[in-house]
């Protein structure tokens, strides 16, 4: 029986090959995989013997020899390809163990592009797609946790399963088309061509969800290959809690992306239903928490919670007072841990450092959503356009308003369209969302928030469409308002904030959320 082992990722490489020597496999090897298995005493042919053909090119050519893939693709359950085999002294090669070149971790470190193009394997590729199509007569591995399954029915039967032989040929197919996709996807980056003609995109399941947003819904849960520079969701560690569920990783998501907005100081969101229902920066990260969860506090009870600052005892206190979904935040000091682990179903997520860095937002970064039958991919609205804030009242301001005004605009591209955002220069004070009318959204959020609206700035995503919505918000007590602009009656509207005694500032940038 032979067995040829190829493989860049060696975790578990010599405690296996030992058991497949032990059960009378003959291994072939190649260049650090046959150095490896030397050094341990494992004996091990090289591919080039085998073949009778030399490495050559550097070695970009070793496995492409009909002696290789004629012994993988061979079925010996076929007469003629039994002949034909025998006839050109090819032996069958039963077990395939490849995993392919480091391309991505190439890519991750920073090496210059030919250093990169080196890493894209083409033997190991062809060897893997080659046993996963043979599945019936071979075994392919690519991923070391198979090792032990694969070894304990060998040692139990003297072969592998067809169930076991199917299941890891979908996976060598899966294996190869997210390498390919991880190339494609790099050459597109090169290329400066984010939305290119053919998209493949390469993820892997970190889990499977117990359903979706619903029970009777299937779930799973998917990251790219290779952690990016800023922190995600989908790269934390859970550090205890129940299992994440489908609205968990929504939810998270969008109090991170929230809370990424205020890297300068302490800052605390809480998001319920993909929705902010408290925002809060403040001198210390306890003191932004307790801010942020007194502007709704039924809202915020079962709410996910953002932070991005380590959260210590005294933090870790104040959020054990409510019931919480889940917390993410940069890190925990031991005694923060110790006071939640009391907490047994929280779930808490390290999201890493980078949470408070300006640089951490910069990354170009893309979003996805699917449609009936396909996908519509944008940048993500992550930075804004260098465009200068033009003051279109009689009144510009003052520098408290301009704070309460960059702080509302932060806060409101993080709300579902309508949207509305009242706020201070350090509090969230209400906000209206999601609504098919702006006036609406406004009168929401007016309700809302009541008398803590007297002196407030209001920040809405998309320009408005009439007077009223800015006659609402006067009524609530706001006294300076932010909009894109764009509409044919801004004159009117721009009138209406002089009438109120309003500053009004706009962007030229809309914040659309569906």
């Amino acid at each position: 029986m032979l067995a040829l082992l190829s493989v860049s990722d060696k975790r578990g490489l010599v405690p296996f090959a030992q058991g497949l020597v032990g059960l009378g496999f003959e291994l072939l090897s190649t260049g650090g995989t046959l150095a490896a298995l030397q050094a341990a005493g494992i004996k091990a042919k090289k591919v080039s013997e085998h073949t009778q053909s030399p490495e050559i090119l550097g070695g970009r050519v070793k496995t492409l020899h009909p002696r290789i893939h004629g012994g993988i693709l061979g079925r010996p359950d076929l007469e003629s390809d039994k002949a034909e085999m025998a006839a050109q002294g090819i032996p069958a090669i039963s077990l395939v163990v490849v995993n392919l070149y480091p391309f991505r971790q190439t890519v991750a470190s920073g090496a210059a592009e030919a250093d990169v193009i080196e890493q894209i394997d083409i033997g190991g590729p062809a060897m893997v797609r080659a046993s996963a199509k043979n599945f019936r007569h071979v075994t392919v591995v690519v991923d070391p946790e198979d090792y032990e399954g694969v070894l304990s029915e060998l040692e139990r039967s003297r072969a592998t399963s067809e169930e076991t032989r199917r299941r890891l040929m979908r996976k060598a197919f899966a294996h190869t088309a997210a390498y390919d996709a991880s190339i494609s996807s790099w050459l597109s980056t090169q290329a400066g061509e984010p939305f290119p003609q053919e998209l493949a995109l390469p993820f892997q399941r970190v889990q499977h969800l117990r359903y979706g947003e619903n029970p009777h819904q299937r779930g799973a849960f998917y990251r790219e290959h290779a952690a990016p520079a800023e922190p995600t969701v989908a790269f934390s560690r859970v550090l205890q809690g129940k299992e994440l569920s489908y609205n968990n990783i929504l939810d998270l998501d969008a109090a991170l992306g929230l809370v990424l907005e205020f890297p300068e100081q302490p800052c605390a969101v809480i998001i319920k239903h993909n929705t902010p229902c408290g925002v809060a920066l403040d001198a210390s990260l306890t003191a932004a928490y307790r801010t942020a969860r007194a502007i709704d506090e039924v809202s915020a009870f079962g709410g996910i919670v953002a932070l991005n600052r380590e959260v210590d005892r005294t933090c870790a206190e104040a959020l054990a007072e409510t019931f919480l979904e889940a917390v993410i935040a940069p890190s925990y000091s031991t005694e923060a841990q110790q006071v939640l682990s009391a907490k047994k179903n929280l779930r808490l997520l390290e999201a890493g450092p980078g949470l408070a860095s300006p640089e951490a937002r910069a990354r170009a970064q893309l979003d996805a959503r699917g449609v009936s039958g396909g996908l519509v991919l944008q940048d993500k609205d992550a930075v804004e356009p260098p465009l200068e804030w033009k003051v279109v009242s009689k009144r510009a301001p003052t520098a408290d308003e301009e704070r309460a005004l960059r702080f509302a605009w932060k806060v409101c591209k993080h709300v579902k369209s309508n949207a509305i955002v009242f706020a201070n220069g350090s509090k969230l004070l209400a906000a209206g969302g999601g609504q098919t009318s702006r006036v609406d959204s406004v009168k929401i959020a007016a309700t809302r928030g009541g008398e803590a609206l007297k002196g407030s700035a209001v920040a809405s995503d998309a320009f408005f469409p009439f007077r009223d919505g800015l006659d609402e918000a006067a009524r609530a007590g706001a006294t300076c308002v932010i909009q894109p602009g764009g509409s044919v009656r801004d004159s009117e509207v721009v009138a209406a904030a002089d009438e109120h005694g309003m500053a009004m500032v706009v962007t030229g940038v809309r914040h659309f959320r569906h």
